[in-house]
């Protein structure tokens, strides 16, 4: 029922995104290999097993932090995530962040700012659960709140990067310092998502090989520079 919605909801955008199209979705699954085991290998590795020491020093609790979200045809999986938060902030709170939000960490403000807590994905990539460029994963509580329009961002893998996760880096200033959860949640579904989506939806109206390299490289400029 809910995979009929989604193709349901996809007609403008399922032609440029067939097979038939050839810069549709053989040359992005090359990228994200090159991408996910040069970079990781080379950088990611090293990287990884200093913050899974610092975070393990500095804050009780798992290294890594799992949990459910959507992507392709609606299906879940487990995205796994950095620890930036305490032990059971998702129960004691908003399933996003508001500006000084007392939840995250010392090590994660600054893993959040550099999106270094993302790294771990890249094992979603190289198993084919996740692309380097697509629609940032929502929680399934979210999913429930999208329009029939917005479901044909279900099209695609799930992805660590997107133009709208670029645009939208400083999400929780946004939000700005609201507490209550349920407002927080009002203004993200109302406010946030509606933006989010719109850019997500323009993607793939124009999916291709060169505009996922322009986000590749835009995110590391963004990553290195940390604006």
């Amino acid at each position: 029922m809910v995979l009929t919605k989604v193709k349901d909801s996809a007609s403008p955008y399922t032609l440029h995104l067939s097979t038939d199209n050839p810069s549709a979705k053989l040359p992005q699954i090359g990228l994200d290999k090159l991408f996910a085991g040069n970079a990781y290998v080379s950088v990611a590795i090293p990287l990884t097993v200093v913050i899974a020491i610092i975070i393990k020093l500095t804050s009780k609790g798992p290294v890594l932090y799992k949990q459910v979200r959507v992507t392709t045809n609606n299906r879940r999986f487990k995205i796994w995530k950095f620890r930036t938060m305490t032990v059971g902030a998702d129960q004691q709170g908003a399933l996003v962040t508001s500006a000084h939000d007392n939840r995250v960490t010392g090590i994660g403000k600054t893993l959040r700012k550099f999106r270094l807590d993302e790294l771990p994905q890249a094992f979603h990539v190289l198993s084919g659960k996740m692309s380097f460029v697509g629609t940032r994963p929502e929680v399934v509580k979210y999913v429930e709140q999208y329009s029939p329009e917005m479901m044909a961002t279900l099209l695609m893998p799930a992805g660590i990067t997107s133009l709208a996760s670029i645009r939208f880096r400083d999400e929780d200033a946004m939000i700005g310092d609201v507490t209550d959860p349920e407002e927080v949640d009002r203004i993200y579904v109302e406010e946030i998502l509606p933006k989010k989506m719109a850019y997500n939806l323009e993607y793939l109206s124009r999916f291709g090989f060169r505009r996922d390299l322009y986000l590749m490289l835009s995110t590391v400029k963004h990553v290195i520079s940390g604006d």
